[in-house]
């Protein structure tokens, strides 16, 4: 458990470096969640980790916890602060060995083991540094070792359900691998996203 929370810990310290690089002119940029601009993408990534923090707090269920997190002109503190937070509420001692009470779709808890509640976070974290990167024009630079960790978590995500189908789902169906693909490109594909989208092409 203490090698997948340094590997989150890692991975959230790159999401802010990502963030860090956000203009406030650039948060109406199209992004590869289609639903989301980067300012809207920005805004429910800060707000997830509140939420994510609050369960591993095992503080008691809200949704409000959960909501996007209106952007001020200090966005890029605000989501480096929220992160920091995910991070320390992880690393609480018995946090990863109760239950979570995540939302995911919806406004009802779901009950997940908390070793689990980490390894959901740090999938959706890696895939939404991507998105930020890709969506200002950068190309990311992620520790293949965390790669492969997070590829081995999304091959076991589930190909139905709430967290592929429906317009709340944090990722869609996988798309098909065909062979030779890089260990970033397999889990983008794993986990429904384009390898080669870019902004031009949205």
């Amino acid at each position: 458990m203490s090698e997948l929370l340094d590997m989150h810990r890692r991975a959230m310290e790159y999401a802010a470096s990502i963030v860090a690089t956000v203009g406030p002119d650039q948060l109406g940029l199209a992004t590869p969640c289609t639903a989301w601009d980067l300012g809207q993408l920005l805004a429910h990534m800060t707000g997830q980790n509140r939420g994510f923090a609050a369960a591993a707090r095992g503080e008691e269920f809200d949704p409000a916890s959960w909501a996007e997190t209106p952007l001020s002109e200090r966005f890029a503190e605000t989501f480096a602060a929220s992160a920091e937070d995910v991070v320390a509420a992880f690393a609480l001692e018995g946090a990863a060995e109760r239950e979570w009470l995540l939302l995911v779709g919806g406004d009802r808890p779901v009950p997940v083991p908390g070793e689990i509640g980490v390894g959901f976070h740090l999938i959706d974290y890696v895939v939404h540094a991507w998105d930020v990167a890709v969506s200002v024009g950068r190309e990311p630079e992620f520790d293949p070792l965390v790669l492969s960790a997070v590829l081995t978590l999304a091959e076991e995500v589930p190909q139905d359900g709430p967290t592929r189908l429906g317009p709340d789902a944090p990722f869609a169906p996988a798309l098909e691998l065909e062979g030779g693909e890089g260990l970033l490109e397999q889990l983008l594909m794993t986990l429904g996203r384009d390898p080669e989208w870019r902004p031009e092409a949205a």
